[in-house]
């Protein structure tokens, strides 16, 4: 018999036009034999953000080398991060880096076509820019059905934009773009709106302020059937709800910035610095908040396109030129380093501020934390702008599938970044021994 502070794992909380999951609470466990089922059922997540147009990567003698991308040292135990990573360093133990890997079909395409292919590995014949499945969607395919949405696929410009420039990261079965979301509110309504809700409950939750705000009696009659540590637990739960409504509606204004074609003085950016990192901090709550609520357990996240995307004038945040690509091709002239080195800095901070969500939320009875069983891979597809090898990555999260990490792992070309591809779907639970060109799931990670 359930005691009184005992509640299913798929309690909801329902409101007009909502459905707003719980995390996992301690009052979802029922004795040994249910903590041992509930550590077999906990969820394996995966998460993909790339950044478009490569990094700074001066020599080792070079005097501007604190702002180059990649960890100096010689590689595995032995590496230090510089300026632009250091934000990760706390969370270095979760973290693994990785130079030398790329596509090997992609290296001879052009330079800014390769944000299309950062998941798939695949090759863009000209004439047919025909695609393969990305490796989010092999993950969903196999994992989607245990979740009300198989995947979330974001990106900062949304839908799938042109062939070579694409939007989106992710690619069904066919080889077809996926449309990404962009419009954080947007976002928010597909991850918590209740899909057959009614005309008058839809205005009911677009009339409203706060999502939980309709849920809010239901609310207050479970906390009367919880324990003291899982009311608090919800009590945070509902703050970080409540916290990204706020960053979505402050976002919500930035996304009504035009295009960057035009004079870049006349962007908002440049006025309020706060924007881009409002945008991008509200993209990855937004992940964040559906791996907590087990909405869906894959994301991929675009930060940029390599097109005309509205991320290029993202710079400006720091005070630096509002034109990414061009900071990009600056790279290696005098003070290029320090500058992008700056602009990727910003990117790792917001980086190391989801990472650092997820470590500080347990998950499961044994003391681990959603980190531990979620994915996050990070990285773009060029290494210097318009070249596309050695790209800049890195692997966080996954101490529970056996992986390891605090290491800077160093690969010729002779190693495909598809091998990383095998050993995350075998990480995530996944009986597969190949993706696209692979050779085999990658050394030294697990």
């Amino acid at each position: 018999m359930n005691k009184p502070w005992q509640i299913d794992r798929r309690t909801v909380l329902r409101g007009a036009g909502v459905t707003l999951a719980l995390p996992w609470l301690e009052g979802m466990s029922f004795g040994a034999a249910a903590k041992n089922s509930a550590a077999r059922d906990l969820p394996r997540r995966m998460c993909s953000v790339m950044f478009p147009y490569g990094v700074a990567l001066p020599k080792d003698d070079d005097p501007a080398r604190q702002w180059g991308w990649f960890p100096t040292g010689k590689g595995g135990k032995d590496f230090q991060l510089t300026n632009v990573l250091r934000p990760l360093e706390p969370l270095i133990d979760d973290i693994s880096i990785f130079s030398g890997l790329s596509h090997p079909k992609c290296r001879s395409m052009n330079g800014h076509d390769t944000g299309d292919t950062f998941l798939t590995a695949n090759n863009l014949a000209p004439g047919t820019y025909r695609n393969t499945i990305s490796l989010d969607q092999f993950a969903a395919k196999h994992l989607g059905e245990k979740t009300r949405l198989s995947s979330l696929t974001v990106s900062t410009d949304g839908g799938i934009g042109p062939r070579t420039r694409s939007t989106t990261l992710s690619y069904n079965e066919k080889g077809q773009p996926i449309p990404a979301l962009s419009d954080p509110k947007l976002i928010f309504q597909r991850l918590f709106g209740r899909d057959d809700a009614s005309r008058s409950d839809q205005t009911k939750l677009e009339n409203s302020g706060s999502i939980l705000d309709l849920v809010r009696e239901q609310s207050k009659s479970l906390k009367g059937k919880l324990g003291t540590a899982d009311q608090q637990k919800l009590d945070e739960f509902e703050t970080s709800v409540r916290d990204v409504e706020q960053r979505v509606d402050r976002a919500q204004e930035w996304l009504k910035i035009p295009l960057p074609e035009v004079d870049p003085s006349s962007i908002a950016l440049d006025s309020n610095p706060e924007a881009p990192k409002d945008y991008i901090g509200a993209m990855y709550d937004l992940m964040f908040l559906a791996f907590q609520t087990d909405i869906t357990r894959i994301t991929a996240y675009q930060v940029g396109s390599y097109g005309p995307t509205l991320a290029r004038t993202f710079p400006a945040v720091l005070g630096l030129e509002a034109n990414w690509h061009s900071l990009a091709h600056k790279a290696g002239k005098k003070g290029g380093p320090e500058a992008i080195g700056k602009f990727d800095q910003f990117l790792a901070q917001n980086l190391a501020r989801f990472l650092r969500r997820l470590k500080d939320s347990p998950e499961g009875e044994d003391g681990s934390s959603m980190l531990d069983r979620t994915l996050v891979l990070y990285g773009s597809s060029n290494s210097r702008t318009h070249v596309n090898k050695n790209y800049p990555l890195l692997l966080a999260g996954g101490s529970d599938f056996g992986l390891k990490h605090n290491q800077f792992l160093k690969f010729t070309e002779a190693t495909p970044m598809s091998n990383l591809f095998v050993s995350m779907i075998q990480a995530m639970g996944i009986e597969a021994d190949a993706f696209s060109d692979s050779t085999g799931p990658l050394n030294g990670l697990a």
